[in-house]
């Protein structure tokens, strides 16, 4: 994906059942199974920590409440080009 990621996504392997519709819906890719098992025996779901758009889509198809929380970053700010008038910055004259 080009540029810099837009979101980013925590999830609280406590209540991740480890299902994995929320790997497969991510269409950047950024979501995987852990290899290593939770507390309850199951791989839950990862953020790869790269890639994320903030779309929601992960957080909508979990079936678990709470176990996604996706944070859409703000947008750089943009500058301003100040842009110089003819006649010293006035209004048009009609």
């Amino acid at each position: 994906m080009a540029g810099p990621a837009r979101g980013s996504i925590t999830i609280d392997v406590e209540e991740c059942k480890g299902c994995g519709l929320c790997v497969e819906s991510c269409p950047p890719k950024c979501l995987e199974l852990a290899p290593e098992l939770s507390s309850y025996g199951v791989h839950p779901a990862r953020y790869t920590g790269h890639d994320c758009t903030g779309c929601g889509i992960c957080f909508y198809c979990c079936p678990e409440p709470g176990a996604i929380i996706v944070y859409r970053l703000a947008p750089p700010a943009k500058t301003l080009v100040a842009q110089s008038q003819p006649g010293g910055g006035h209004a048009a004259t009609l």
